[in-house]
């Protein structure tokens, strides 16, 4: 979904009588965009086209151009349509402009304080994660890679993958489509997609990610999502500590829930900041 603030306004629908203004085929198309934003799931583009008082011609000719574009993606075993990666990734770079990062701040400077532990917030930037604050508590002697304005395989970090994790398959899959979509630095985490996907679930079922020495050996991260007013997952925060786990696996079995009650406080107080809604 497109992750945008809802700010209590309705912006009048478009309709097929409504064809006079400039740009006419722009405004039907924000339309559809604006539609698919706003329903849950997938929707068949007779819908669209009923909802918006539209052709059927004219709809499909609509999608079709939003899903070459990267907007919108068809469902063919469903006969429906939904939002493609290019709207989340727009949705999510207008929030990492300027909401996310100052209501964000406050709030992982208290969660570095209480932790003793480096806090960060990240958001997904195609198939990488791109850290936009970073709070460290006072006396820290941790230097570490996710520094502001640095991007990280989403697959390997804890806040790419508890992004991951809340996206539908097919925009998981579009990102990381194969393994040479996959990237190594330490030996550890996720080398394909059934193996993401595996992690994927796991990071669902509990609520938040964590990874092991995955981007710095001696490191370890616990994170979980962030959500806008659809409950998508726009961002996420995590903590990271000194930490080393004696398993010599690429998949090492250390426990971090010690770490998620205040992180998921933090994600908790950010969603509802920015008006958000958990799942």
């Amino acid at each position: 979904m497109v992750a945008v603030r809802y700010t209590g306004q309705v912006l009048p629908p478009v309709t097929n009588a409504d064809p006079s203004g400039p740009a006419p085929a722009l405004r039907r198309g924000l339309a559809v965009l604006r539609l698919l934003a706003s329903r849950p799931s997938p929707v068949s583009a007779g819908a669209i086209a009923r909802d918006l008082g539209l052709p059927r011609s004219t709809t499909y000719e609509l999608l079709t151009e939003l899903a070459a574009a990267g907007f919108a993606v068809h469902l063919p075993a469903e006969r429906r349509w939904g939002l493609g990666v290019g709207a989340f990734e727009i949705g999510s770079a207008y929030l990492r402009t300027e909401p996310l990062e100052r209501l964000g701040r406050p709030i992982l400077l208290r969660l570095a304080a209480v932790t003793r532990a480096t806090a960060h917030l990240g958001v997904l930037h195609g198939a990488q994660t791109l850290y936009l604050v970073k709070e460290k508590p006072p006396g820290t002697t941790v230097t570490l890679v996710t520094d502001v304005g640095i991007r990280l395989p989403a697959a390997l970090t804890a806040t790419g993958l508890s992004i991951l994790a809340n996206l539908p398959a097919r925009q998981v899959r579009a990102l990381l489509p194969d393994a040479g979509a996959f990237v190594d630095r330490t030996g550890r985490g996720p080398a394909n997609l059934p193996e993401l996907r595996s992690a994927l679930i796991e990071v669902r079922r509990r609520g938040w990610a964590d990874e092991d020495g995955q981007i710095t050996p001696g490191a370890a991260s616990v994170a979980a999502a962030v959500f806008d007013h659809n409950a998508m997952p726009i961002a996420a925060i995590g903590i990271t500590v000194a930490h080393s786990c004696p398993a010599a696996s690429r998949h090492p079995d250390c426990s971090f829930e010690h770490l998620v009650e205040p992180v998921q406080q933090a994600v908790g107080a950010l969603t509802a900041a920015i008006g958000g809604r958990m799942r």
